[in-house]
């Protein structure tokens, strides 16, 4: 069997999983997506019965045997690069024949040959926020009280009847691009809930939700039926808004869930299709667990570097496993 890594050769995370691998004799081939399709070529049949087979290929030969593939850790996607020599119009067009070629076979090898960490199709789902709170509560985790409007007064009865602080989250992550520029949107409170009445917040839709009063947070790695949690505490009031503020402000330490968490945090990512997930979750000051999201790509390496929890371990086991 082979496990292929979708990711760049500097991620020194995915090192560590392919070092597990190693030591359980299992084949590793890593491949950039950016090298694709100028630098890495795809030739792949299929018959009425017999599933896709074929190979990758650079210059220097042949990378690895589609059928010999028995999991693909899609660790971080990186476009496809084409050749800019072509007309804008050429250029989207080649872009998306590489995009349903190559991505087309490798993700048709989940269809009962290789095990996808994650399905490509499940991971695009899961990055709706409200998907995967509708999932969270349906998988008895309690989640905080959220309005997504683009209605400012429905935004400001909202807050008035909630009665309490209120926090705005952005629904595409943190990074945004803007004019060359790279902009990072954390959670941020919002104090007034008379600027809710904006009447910029009907240009597009916003997420807003109750504040938990935190008594501590955690970053919980769902690798299929295994939950590996590290507690985080916060010293500075930008980590305790968004610990992703200020990572000196944070110290971590190695943390067993309650069961019935754990249990609800495996039926959650079940239910959205992923067999991995870094979920993000507050303790708050009644010591109710409340879920925040789940990041289907989310990372890890800096948490098990602090805390010693096995992630790469547990997801080298997910990886060997093969379909």
């Amino acid at each position: 069997m082979t496990v292929l890594m979708l990711t760049h050769d500097a991620d020194v995370t995915a090192d560590r999983v392919a070092a597990e691998l190693a030591l359980r004799g299992v084949p590793v081939v890593r491949l950039d997506q950016a090298s694709i399709p100028q630098r890495t070529s795809i030739t792949a049949r299929i018959s009425a019965r017999r599933p896709w087979s074929g190979r990758l290929s650079d210059a220097a030969g042949d990378l690895v045997d589609l059928s010999a593939v028995r999991a693909v850790w899609h660790r971080h996607t990186r476009q496809f690069v084409v050749d800019d020599r072509m007309s804008a119009p050429e250029r989207a067009f080649a872009y998306g024949e590489a995009r349903r070629g190559f991505g087309g076979v490798l993700a048709a090898l989940g269809l009962g040959q290789a095990r996808w960490v994650n399905d490509p199709m499940a991971a695009a789902r899961a990055e709706y926020k409200p998907v995967q709170l509708q999932a969270a509560g349906q998988a008895g985790l309690s989640i905080p009280q959220t309005i997504i409007t683009s209605d400012p007064k429905s935004a400001h009865d909202w807050a008035l009847e909630l009665g309490r602080p209120i926090i705005y989250k952005p629904l595409s992550g943190a990074w945004h691009a803007d004019e060359g520029q790279v902009r990072l949107l954390y959670t941020s409170p919002v104090t007034d809930p008379g600027d809710l009445l904006d009447p910029a917040l009907a240009r597009t839709a916003h997420l807003f939700q109750e504040q938990i009063d935190k008594q501590f947070e955690a970053r919980a790695i769902v690798v299929g039926s295994q939950v590996l949690a590290a507690r985080i505490d916060t010293r500075t009031q930008a980590a305790r808004q968004d610990w992703r503020a200020d990572y000196d402000g944070l110290s971590y330490a190695p943390l067993q869930l309650p069961a019935d968490i754990e249990a609800a945090l495996v039926e959650l990512h079940s239910r959205l299709g992923l067999v991995y997930g870094a979920a993000d979750l507050v303790c708050d000051t009644s010591d109710q667990w409340i879920f925040l999201e789940t990041n289907q790509a989310g990372e890890w390496g800096w948490l098990a570097a602090e805390t010693g929890i096995p992630v790469a371990a547990a997801l080298a086991d997910l990886l060997a496993g093969g379909a």
